[in-house]
Parts: C-alpha cells; structure tokens; sequence
C-alpha cells in the first residue's frame, strides 16, 4: 500500500526535492508515509501537525 507514491516521492528527491513524510506515530494509516521511510524517499519524516508550518519555513526562507 502506498509504494507508487512513495517510488514518486523518491523521484521527486532524486531531483533535489526536499520531501517530506509523515511520521507513523501521527498517521491514521502509515502505509505510504512506510513506504517512503523504507525507500528513503523522504528527507524529513515529521508529526502532521509539523508538515505545514515546516513547508511555509522553507518557502519564506528561500524567498
């Protein structure tokens, strides 16, 4: 459950994406977010309650 989207957030960072997975401790289901931890796919593993505020971080600091 979950790998094609993991093997494209995988792409994503091969390309120099920063990506970011949801933690399992957060999820309802960790089947994607697991997928991606298992590939490294995911260059931060963060609570959901962190993902927002961690994205606006980032755009307003390379603005």
């Amino acid at each position: 459950m979950g790998r094609d989207g993991a093997l494209g957030l995988k792409e994503l960072r091969s390309k120099g994406w920063h990506t970011i997975a949801q933690n399992k401790q957060s999820c309802v289901v960790y089947g994607m977010p697991k997928a991606a931890v298992e590939m490294d796919s995911a260059v931060e593993i963060l609570p959901l309650s962190e993902i927002g505020s961690t994205l606006i971080r980032r755009i307003v600091s390379s603005a």
